[in-house]
């Protein structure tokens, strides 16, 4: 979902999903006798993940930022087109 970029949306959506993986992960680590590192990693992982959950869903700014981003490449698609 995040790798194939569909949209804004969906891409945020795969980071909500890898942040509800990430907290089961710390508390499976957490919970195992041996599991701290495994919390630790995910941990990191899931701060991770919700930043991208900021960039993509929250964001106001960076979202504008996007769409013009989008409106440029449209129109360098259509002068291309023309040429």
């Amino acid at each position: 979902m995040v790798a194939a970029d569909f949209s804004r949306r969906i891409t945020g959506f795969g980071f909500v999903l890898f942040s509800i993986v990430a907290c089961m992960w710390v508390y499976s680590g957490l919970t195992a006798p041996d599991g701290m590192p495994l919390a630790i990693q995910n941990g990191v992982l899931l701060f991770i993940n919700l930043f991208g959950v900021w960039q993509f869903l929250i964001s106001r700014k960076k979202k504008q930022e996007i769409d013009k981003a989008a409106e440029i490449a449209e129109q360098a698609k259509q002068e291309l087109a023309q040429e």
